[in-house]
């Protein structure tokens, strides 16, 4: 039987030819039995592709599964039962929503790095990129009269269509905190403290969460008169810690020199925040600015009030992923790896774009990013399924699965295995390593 080969009749220069797949053969070359031979050839190495193809996930994205699974999911619930003791509420948000949740005015991601695809309605839809416009959303929604502050956490993949050569994932886990309805510093320091705390209870003993404002730069860049292509330029030349370029485009622009001075020192005013305040207070007394330093100082005040003085370092030259961060921002790093291992900051105008008036700060760990580190630093403990497999010969089936049941009610975990008769019991006490079992059950008429 010939499936979707389509062989075709056509003459060309007075000669029989077939079209096979595309392919012109013509039939004084071949004979038609040879031409179905080539077919069939080709749908085999055709299918055998395909089936390879389907072994391997897209770029971008990856299997989780066995021991990795296992501790992923232990130190996911660790990191949440933190949260919870913190008073968070869980919540759960959609894998994908409308697209102006997350537009360019929400400050979200840029919409190129979007998966979009549309309902039958024709509205368009995003896998979201981010959780924390969707919460802002919910809070909007179900707690508009709400003035107290409320606190929820949760946990759900983020994707976002990046460039494949960049090498980094698309589909990525977060397990984070909102709160809403609290503009003080305190709240602030909470979410910094917070997410030291969820570090640490991952077993993650060196790194630093790295402190900044969103508002320092604007502020300086507001006083300087930069253009917007201009200020465009400085923040990306900030954010690559190219300073030599901003010394060279600095060079270009009319700045004062005091202004300059500060641009050009930023990469130096990460030490001391004492100094680095004094540094920039003597050089500008731009509004913006001093309120961003009289903020970042409170929260150093306050984690160090926590005894986690030693894990926070402020960077006057942090800028904000997100652009509807509009204060405190921060990150968390450690060594040998690249990325943030959890990030969050101050977004107190992004719920009202959904219709509520309501300051917010938020946390996110990335669990990715944390379990490589982890891994990397050699601190990831493999987990163990546990459990019992119990073996049985067919003959003692019955007496088999009474024995799991029993075990099953105290709360053990039990694998049933029929014994086959090709097969030693050293073969199953290999597999129960394998599998990480405790020990192996071989059910005989003595068995209890």
């Amino acid at each position: 039987m010939i499936r979707n080969w389509r062989i075709q009749p056509v003459f060309t220069n007075y000669k029989s030819t077939a079209i096979i797949k595309g392919r012109e053969i013509r039939s004084s070359e071949i004979s038609i039995p040879h031409m179905i031979q080539v077919c069939r050839k080709e749908e085999s190495m055709s299918e055998q592709n395909f089936g390879q193809e389907l072994l391997h996930t897209p770029g971008g994205v990856r299997d989780i599964y066995g021991a990795e699974c296992a501790s992923r999911l232990k130190i996911q619930q660790e990191l949440h039962q933190v949260m919870i003791s913190y008073g968070f509420r869980d919540i759960q948000t959609p894998t994908f929503e409308y697209f102006d949740i997350f537009s360019k005015e929400k400050g979200s991601v840029q919409s190129q790095a979007m998966f979009k695809f549309f309902d039958r309605g024709n509205n368009t839809l995003v896998l979201r990129p981010d959780i924390t416009p969707a919460i802002a959303r919910c809070v909007s929604k179900y707690d508009r009269e709400e003035e107290m502050p409320i606190r929820l956490c949760y946990m759900g993949n983020t994707f976002v269509n990046t460039t494949p050569y960049k090498g980094k994932l698309q589909e990525v886990t977060q397990l984070g905190a909102e709160l809403f309805n609290d503009t003080s510093s305190d709240a602030d320091a909470e979410m910094v403290v917070l997410t030291i705390e969820c570090l640490l209870k991952s077993g993650l003993q060196e790194f630093q969460l790295e402190i900044g404002h969103a508002d320092l730069l604007r502020g300086l860049v507001e006083e300087a008169g930069f253009s917007a292509a201009e200020a465009e330029e400085l923040f990306t030349l900030i954010e690559s810690k190219n300073f030599f370029g901003v010394e060279e485009l600095l060079d270009r622009l009319t700045v004062a020199k005091p202004l300059k001075e500060i641009f050009v020192s930023l990469s130096e005013l990460q030490g001391s925040f004492a100094e680095s305040e004094a540094f920039v207070k003597e050089r500008t007394d731009n509004e913006r600015v001093l309120k961003a330093l009289d903020r970042l100082k409170k929260v150093e005040q306050i984690v160090a009030m926590y005894g986690y003085q030693q894990y926070i370092t402020v960077d006057l030259s942090m800028l904000s992923n997100y652009s509807y961060y509009t204060g405190v921002i921060f990150r968390a790093y450690t060594y040998g790896n690249g990325e943030a291992l959890a990030s969050g900051g101050r977004y107190d105008g992004l719920v009202a774009q959904f219709g509520k008036d309501a300051p917010a700060i938020g946390a996110v760990i990335i669990v990715d990013q944390l379990m490589l580190a982890l891994e990397r630093q050699q601190l990831l403990k493999k987990e163990k399924s546990g459990g019992t497999l119990v073996v049985y010969p067919a003959q003692y089936r019955e007496k088999a699965h009474h024995l799991a049941a029993k075990l099953r009610g105290s709360g053990k975990v039990v694998q049933l295995i029929r014994k086959s008769s090709g097969r030693e019991l050293k073969q199953y006490q290999e597999y129960a390593d394998r599998i990480g079992a405790d020990d192996v059950i071989l059910v005989q008429a003595d068995t209890i």
